[in-house]
């Protein structure tokens, strides 16, 4: 397995189980999983606790650090604490999450920077996230025209740059307009009426969106429903779902570009 200098006996792995259950989990999150003296699970669902806890029998949700009202980042400091405090002790820890353990998650991230800090070995193992599902459910090949990824609250709330000719996928739109991170569930229609409003500079309101979430079990479909951008607020979501904006334009050559290109072309071809 990767492993990191480390001067103290207790470590740390950070793992994602993939979005879809049984089916995303890779051999080798899976060996940190069996292997370790602890499992701390960040899951909502206690079917996939039930199914960690075959693979070890030291399974600890940190579900129970929500509440409704309470801020998350509280919550996810909370984490990192519980999560620190048996490395410190020198076991050996994983950590599992959804999807990638490095996707909008920052207990992960933090913890792999304080056990390195204090000297313990720490990896991360990547993960099957919503987003690789997106491409394969949606068919969209992201290198064709281009992707822009935003946190829906962070687009809405920053002066932030909309290329229209390329795909944009917006996350976590349930929670948009959240400025207090103390919601678990949804902020409402109005919220994202704000959301529309804003997208509403750039793309025509009747302009074709896609509202989607993966599959988190095998026999589920995903969820993807289409519908104009003016309905998106009447839509109902929760934090599961992924709202893409395909392309409203064409891309627009750079004439000038081209034509250097093109003149370097004509300076190799003479040469050789």
């Amino acid at each position: 397995m990767p492993t990191t200098r480390a001067s103290k006996t207790g470590s740390l792995a950070l793992v994602g189980m993939g979005m879809t259950l049984g089916s995303h989990l890779t051999p080798i999150s899976r060996s940190y999983i069996e292997q370790a003296d602890v499992v701390f699970a960040a899951m909502s669902d206690h079917l996939v606790e039930e199914w960690l806890t075959r693979m070890n029998p030291d399974v600890r949700s940190l579900q129970g650090n929500y509440a409704e009202g309470k801020s998350r980042m509280v919550t996810y400091q909370e984490w990192l604490d519980l999560i620190m405090a048996e490395v410190r002790m020198g076991k050996r820890v994983c950590a599992v999450f959804y999807g990638h353990p490095g996707i909008f998650a920052w207990t992960p991230h933090k913890a792999i920077e304080t056990a390195r800090a204090e000297g313990f070995e720490a990896h991360m193992e990547a993960g099957v996230s919503s987003e690789d599902c997106l491409y394969a459910d949606l068919g969209i090949d992201p290198g064709r025209y281009g992707c822009q990824h935003f946190e829906a609250s962070q687009f809405l709330l920053y002066d932030r740059q909309l290329d229209t000719a390329g795909y944009v996928v917006l996350w976590q739109v349930a929670l948009v307009g959240d400025t207090t991170m103390a919601r678990l569930d949804n902020t409402g229609a109005a919220y994202r009426q704000v959301l529309v409003d804003r997208l509403g500079r750039d793309y025509p309101l009747d302009h074709e969106i896609t509202i989607y979430r993966c599959a988190t079990l095998p026999i589920d479909p995903p969820r993807m429903e289409r519908v104009a951008l003016r309905d998106l607020p009447r839509v109902d979501m929760t934090v599961a779902e992924t709202v893409v904006l395909p392309p409203a334009r064409k891309m627009v050559p750079v004439p000038d570009v081209w034509a250097r290109l093109r003149a370097l072309d004509t300076a190799t071809e003479s040469v050789t």
